[in-house]
């Protein structure tokens, strides 16, 4: 499809028209890393994130997760990130996380969301904390937000 465009130059009076062909410019797919020690989850909600356009990288402790966030490639937009790992059962590694890489989006995922974990991830700057288990639609939801809020 092309779209007709006048020439603003032609000041003569003459009607001259230039045709420029329609681009489809193609957005980067957003970049999101999901951290969770159970296999099953983290597959779940890839192959979830993936449907949607996403670029998915996988970690399955907070050490993996890290070397990820500090690695010379393109930088993380979004992580989904479980408050319990092998390595890691309190919020140090969401604390972690937001020096290590401040413009990435955090959503927590917990099934031990008391007020003082939820209030301390929020506190931390989580954009949102999820209680397992939840539909995938819903994290769906999530990612969606989070990448909105990246440009907030």
């Amino acid at each position: 499809m092309t779209i007709p465009k006048t020439n603003p130059t032609a000041a003569t009076g003459a009607s001259s028209r230039e045709v420029f062909p329609l681009v489809e410019k193609k957005s980067p797919a957003l970049r999101v890393l999901v951290v969770d020690d159970e296999a099953l989850i983290r597959w779940s909600i890839v192959e979830t994130l993936t449907d949607l356009g996403c670029s998915v990288v996988e970690a399955g402790d907070g050490e993996g997760a890290l070397r990820t966030l500090t690695a010379p490639s393109k930088p993380v937009d979004v992580i989904v990130l479980d408050y319990r790992l092998p390595d890691s059962d309190n919020l140090t590694l969401l604390s972690t996380i937001r020096r290590v890489a401040p413009a990435s989006q955090v959503i927590m995922m917990t099934a031990y969301g008391t007020p003082d974990v939820v209030n301390g991830a929020l506190d931390l700057g989580a954009l949102r904390v999820m209680s397992k288990p939840f539909e995938m639609r819903e994290m769906a939801s999530a990612v969606q937000q989070a990448s909105a809020a990246r440009f907030l």
